[in-house]
């Protein structure tokens, strides 16, 4: 029900307070009225009593309270969904952006949406193929898991976001594969990357793409993700598509819920960050994932950029204990020139071990997951040992291990942000690279897959 009112009494900033209102509820979408016809939107933060403390969406700039109407329109923000929203590109509330026509919406939802109930999950277990191998072969991403990228400033996430966005396909499903791709508080330089990109390689035509630059406002930001996430919803689970849901940059998410937390005076919790941070990250995670008797799905890669490179800073650490796994980016590695710089040791994929092996990658990519992970360990610490007490002090087999660590990141980690590589190409590189220990260093590897695909390396 449609209510609206004059007593609008006072605007600081972008908020604004209205007296005299009933059944006003929090989230409530508001319209404000002027004289001239000119028409902003917000929400409703905050009621008490009579009064309604509304956000606005828009700048307040040029506002006349006096002769303006505040229409609350008695529901929270929707998204008018459709098959056509693939390859169109919209702003962080949904509006076209990129001057075509506007949608021809099949139905309205509500952007809050709901955390999918834990007895209708079905497991994840089928692999996503990102066409990155530290990610393909050692970290592998599960069709409904959840598997966030840790980065720091200046480090390129954004090339490592294009790429997956660009390659990542369900081996044996590939035309049911859609991209949901939402940039969050991002400069106009960042999203145009994006946007060309996109186009360039066609991957425009099998994603929607939701824009909220760095000078639209913090309440806008609030609401991008949850946009994109509806937007999933719907192709997933009324469409029946395999939905990846790139999500960059949470960080700027968080910056504009702590904003917005200050702005209603709420009692701050870690850093300044509202206490309410984990449970309202754990309402965008969780919905992601595949529902029993559902042919569709949602896997969501969350990018975050870590302040002060801080593993412990409250936004990697709750999303750490809400996701199932994480991608780390290194500044070592990136400043030696490996691209993408992705740390793999202290990386993770929980759900690896279900999404790999006979019948979904192959049957010896377990075995090889697992040796690799160990020499590269062992090669690092040769390496360290090396620059500490001199090339004298390695064992012939340590300066193996060592020559294997300095391969193992210049010809498999690192392969660039064109390089699409398939996961039978991943583990090829992964033998070349084993080929160049002993066969009797190989431990951690069955006899029969070694007799099957062990080759020494050339000297």
């Amino acid at each position: 029900m449609v209510k609206e009112y004059r007593t609008i009494r006072e605007v600081v900033g972008p908020l604004m307070l209205v007296e005299g209102v009933s059944g006003v509820t929090y989230n409530e979408l508001v319209e404000i009225k002027q004289e001239d016809g000119d028409l902003r939107r917000g929400k409703v933060l905050e009621v008490m009593n009579d009064k309604a403390l509304v956000q606005l969406f828009e700048n307040s700039q040029g506002l006349k309270i006096s002769t303006s109407k505040a229409r609350f329109l008695g529901k929270s923000m929707e998204l008018g969904v459709s098959a056509d929203m693939l390859g169109r590109v919209f702003d962080g509330i949904g509006r076209v952006k990129d001057g075509g026509p506007d949608i021809l919406a099949e139905k309205y939802l509500d952007i809050n949406g709901q955390p999918i109930n834990p007895t209708a999950r079905d497991y994840p277990d089928e692999f996503i193929q990102t066409g990155v191998s530290a990610i393909d072969g050692l970290n592998t991403l599960v069709r409904g898991q959840k598997l966030p990228v840790f980065s720091a400033s200046g480090l390129p996430h954004a090339n490592l976001a294009a790429q997956i966005a660009r390659q990542a396909r369900v081996l044996g499903d590939e035309g049911n594969f859609a991209v949901v791709f939402a940039a969050v508080g991002i400069t106009f330089e960042e999203a145009d990357f994006f946007i060309q990109d996109f186009k360039a390689t066609g991957a425009i035509d099998r994603t929607v793409l939701f824009m909220n630059l760095a000078n639209d406002p913090a309440i806008e930001r609030i609401a991008t993700p949850r946009m994109a996430l509806t937007a999933a919803e719907y192709l997933a689970f009324d469409k029946g598509m395999h939905v990846l849901v790139i999500i960059t940059d949470i960080t700027n998410y968080a910056e504009a819920l702590r904003e917005v937390s200050a702005a209603r005076k709420e009692v701050p919790g870690r850093r300044g960050y509202p206490g309410y941070l984990y449970t309202d990250l754990a309402t965008m995670y969780e919905r992601a994932g595949r529902l029993k008797g559902c042919p569709g799905s949602i896997t969501m890669i969350p990018i975050l950029t870590m302040p002060e490179d801080d593993k412990t800073h409250p936004i990697p650490d709750l999303t750490g204990y809400i996701t199932e796994g994480q991608i780390i980016l290194s500044r070592e590695l990136h400043k030696r020139g490996v691209v993408p710089p992705v740390d793999v040791l202290p990386s993770l994929s929980r759900l690896k071990d279900k999404g790999i092996g006979k019948g979904k990658t192959r049957e010896d990519h377990a075995d090889t997951m697992n040796q690799l992970f160990a020499c590269y360990a062992r090669g690092k610490e040769c390496k360290e040992l090396a620059a500490i007490l001199g090339d004298a002090a390695l064992t012939e087999v340590d300066k193996l291990y060592a020559k294997f660590a300095g391969e193992f990141e210049k010809r498999y980690v690192s392969q660039g942000f064109t390089k699409n590589r398939s996961i039978e190409e991943t583990l090829t590189v992964g033998w070349e690279l084993l080929g160049i220990l002993p066969r009797s260093e190989l431990k951690r590897i069955k006899d029969v897959y070694l007799d099957k695909y062990y080759k020494k390396a050339e000297d």
